[in-house]
């Protein structure tokens, strides 16, 4: 077939079904059929099986990810003083870097245009936990948006419907499909939503470990790679950094308790240390791939500094407020956010050292608490999850406390202490625990 003829889908899907490599017109073609419906849904998801069998050579996805961040509208930040640079993390549990992360690179002096997922299986999603402080709009126009990112230095908001619309349906058809984790695919998704965000830099967190879409560092490192070439090759400077989630980030895991974390983190009064360092490892890299900082000791210093002054905190007051929430989050965060009927502690189950943690069953208790949806348009419940949870490598009594469950009811709660309790395991020497940074 001369694709340069006529698009018709079933030919495409051959090419790649039989491992051919598709040209620039080709996938124009197929991305072009996700948003005018010229692909059915059967060949949408014939066409993903194919990919996902395949694969796609580095060519194949830069040109795959151009055509489907072209497929809306792409964001201009010509008349900006400073650097475009967001950060992008490939999911976990307890992941609330995206907000002390973009008050800080904002404090220092970048612009971080953020467009922020939701929750979907086990990982929460950014847009819900913002949308735990009343008032807060993640879904405004993109004029205003702009405008606040001028002025405030950051806004964190929703996928808009105009922003890589070929990626949403192809993504929602992936999803029932099981050609989710398909390497050329999450590369296009992730990168076409950023991209579309004009950004002039970009950080990857790549996630591995049990709470992790990838599970393993071979894994782990492909899809880095992927993106970082990809990325480069569409013109963003890029660069990923590999964390750790074989346990839940910080101390909490669920909307409302997440963003009071970041309130504490910000202010200075709670700072989990392997939380801490991956912000800071995050944001050197945004620092020095902006020239917002020349090393990474000036990297360091200039993070301090907004810190400790309350620059930082100051940010995403601004922000918060910007966006339709009060003037003094920060100072006050449960003002503002609302509480869970039930608030249970969940103790040890015996002596010893915490030694493992399962966390994805740590995300989909707090799903089935309510606090994540098993399908995209459920109700979010922003009062319950976990807080006060202790690390791996910690050495505990039997009845100890090692978590508090924040829940609806008696029964869910107790649902979820055994949830919980059953995803520890304990050992008696103290265990060799992964590195936060890969």
């Amino acid at each position: 077939m001369s694709v340069t003829q006529k698009i018709i889908p079933q030919e495409i899907i051959r090419l790649k079904r039989d491992g051919q490599l598709l040209d620039g017109q080709a996938i124009n073609g197929f991305v072009s059929g996700l948003v005018d419906g010229n692909f059915s849904d059967s060949q949408v998801g014939a066409m993903a099986m194919a990919i996902f069998q395949q694969g796609m050579s580095l060519d194949e996805r830069v040109n795959f990810t151009k055509a489907m961040m072209h497929s809306g509208d792409v964001l201009s930040w010509q008349d900006f003083d400073g650097p475009i640079v967001d950060k992008h993390s490939t999911g976990g549990v307890g992941d609330k870097v995206s907000f002390m992360l973009a008050a800080i690179v904002a404090a220092c002096g970048g612009y971080v245009p953020m467009i922020s997922g939701r929750g979907l299986g086990h990982t929460g999603g950014t847009s819900d936990k913002l949308e735990s402080i009343a008032g807060f709009n993640v879904q405004p126009s993109i004029g205003e948006f702009k405008r606040i990112v001028k002025e405030v230095g950051v806004a964190i908001i929703s996928q808009t419907d105009n922003l890589a619309p070929a990626d949403k349906r192809l993504y929602s058809i992936r999803d029932v499909t099981a050609t989710v984790e398909s390497i050329p695919l999450i590369t296009a998704s992730i990168l076409s939503k950023k991209l579309a965000a004009g950004l002039d830099s970009l950080v990857m967190d790549v996630k591995v470990g049990n709470g992790a879409m990838m599970n393993n560092l071979a894994d782990a490192k492909a899809l880095a790679d992927s993106i970082v070439s990809v990325a480069n090759g569409a013109g963003v400077k890029t660069q990923a950094i590999i964390t750790d989630m074989n346990q839940v980030l910080g101390t909490s895991a669920g909307n409302a308790l997440e963003m009071y974390e970041t309130a504490k983190y910000l202010t200075g009064k709670q700072r989990e240390p392997r939380l801490h360092k991956i912000v800071q490892s995050l944001a050197t890299a945004m620092l020095i791939n902006t020239n917002l900082a020349s090393t990474e000791k000036d990297a360091h210093d200039k993070i301090e500094q907004v810190l400790r002054s309350g620059l930082a905190a100051e940010v995403f007051d601004r922000m918060v407020a910007a966006l339709g929430g009060p003037t003094n989050f920060i100072e006050k965060p449960w003002d503002s956010m609302t509480k869970a009927n039930v608030i249970v502690d969940v103790k040890a189950a015996q002596h010893g050292y915490i030694a493992t943690m399962d966390t994805r069953a740590v995300g989909m208790s707090v799903v089935g608490l309510g606090g994540g949806r098993t399908a995209p348009a459920e109700k979010v419940d922003h009062t319950v999850g976990f807080d006060r949870i202790l690390p791996l490598g910690v050495q505990v009594n039997r009845g100890e406390v090692i978590a508090r469950v924040h829940a609806q009811d008696e029964d869910s709660a107790h649902a979820a202490i055994a949830q919980f309790t059953q995803a520890l395991s304990y050992s008696e020497e103290s265990p060799e625990l992964a590195p936060v940074i890969y």
